[in-house]
């Protein structure tokens, strides 16, 4: 009776984490396994199992989310399929950069630094940018025109024309995706945080159809990565289904808060989530290196609260719109 309570309990609890990462997933495109694998770890569960389990899951919830994200004409394809091609190969790239480091006994600490710089530099700017854009008086009157990106200056046929945005050079698209696949590689993980600001900033592609086009992406690598540990045992499917089950109504709702969340809401709540994440790897780090095993634990609880307070934010402002929108519709039915 007793292992029932438990299995019952977890079932619950992996269903409830399903649908938070599956929120986040669709409104960001980032993956789930930034958070599932940690946290399986942190309940026992091996690193292989974890890793692989947590692939698993990130396949299966992007495919809902580019579903999803399709039907509401939010993916670029041509740019999905040119940065899965670049960004797998600087994947490579960066996986060499780890092994030497990892020769010299250097690996987990210069990883770490780069993880909590990276992450942190780039949610401070991204929350920056999108307060000063909010703030902006000739900000909605642009909202309908094409905003170049840092980029779109760099005329080197061929041009490739992207959903939303302005026209961009093929070499600079893949060079961005190698860029961005180098760091993925060295940093171990899937580039999604990384992808969905190269596009917004670098191209200038609109937010909502940077997180599709991210998802997509995301879809093959994760199909392949999960294909592969799941070859050697490391995919628990008592894990992975719950999760799936969860997230399946998370992505949803996740997605279909990015056509009712505004850009810069999008990109501040992007934002606050990388800060939160790289607060979060500086805690485990500190405690990594001071035998601290609590501060393990703090670092999860640290990450997993940012991903509750995140996405109840971005529930809370969809249902916000919506109710805004059918006041609207009545006032101007009566």
């Amino acid at each position: 009776m007793e292992v029932l309570g438990i299995g019952l309990a977890l079932l619950v609890l992996f269903v409830g984490f399903g649908v938070l990462i599956g929120i986040l997933f669709g409104f960001f495109g980032m993956g789930g396994s930034f958070l599932v694998t940690p946290a399986l770890i942190v309940m026992g569960y091996p690193t292989r199992v974890a890793v692989g389990s947590g692939l698993a899951f990130v396949f299966g919830t992007s495919v809902i989310g580019a579903l999803r994200h399709r039907s509401l004409g939010q993916v670029d394809y041509k740019l999905a399929a040119l940065m899965t091609v670049s960004v797998t190969a600087g994947i490579e790239a960066g996986k060499t950069v780890v092994l030497t480091l990892e020769s010299m006994g250097l690996a987990d600490t210069v990883i770490s630094v780069a993880y909590v710089g990276l992450l942190g530099l780039v949610g401070a700017f991204v929350v920056y940018d999108s307060r000063g854009s909010s703030d902006d008086e000739d900000a909605d009157a642009a909202d309908d025109e094409e905003s170049p990106g840092l980029f779109s200056g760099i005329r080197l046929p061929p041009m490739v024309s992207l959903m939303g945005a302005p026209s961009v050079s093929l070499w600079v698209i893949l060079t961005v995706g190698l860029v961005v696949g180098v760091l993925a590689g060295f940093l171990g993980v899937g580039g999604g945080f990384l992808l969905m600001p190269a596009m917004m900033y670098g191209f200038g592609v609109p937010a909502a159809v940077a997180v599709g086009t991210d998802i997509l992406q995301i879809t093959i690598s994760g199909g392949v990565g999960s294909f592969l540990y799941a070859q050697s045992g490391g995919v628990d499917l008592s894990i992975v289904a719950p999760l799936l089950a969860g997230s399946a109504l998370g992505a949803r709702i996740g997605t279909a808060a990015t056509s009712l969340v505004d850009e810069d809401g999008i990109k501040i709540y992007f934002g606050l989530m990388l800060v939160g994440g790289a607060v979060a790897v500086a805690v485990r780090q500190v405690g990594n290196n001071y035998g601290l095993d609590v501060l393990n634990t703090v670092s999860l609880v640290i990450i997993v609260g940012s991903a509750v307070l995140v996405s109840g934010a971005v529930v809370y402002n969809s249902v916000r719109e919506l109710r805004h929108r059918r006041v609207e519709q009545q006032q101007s039915s009566a």
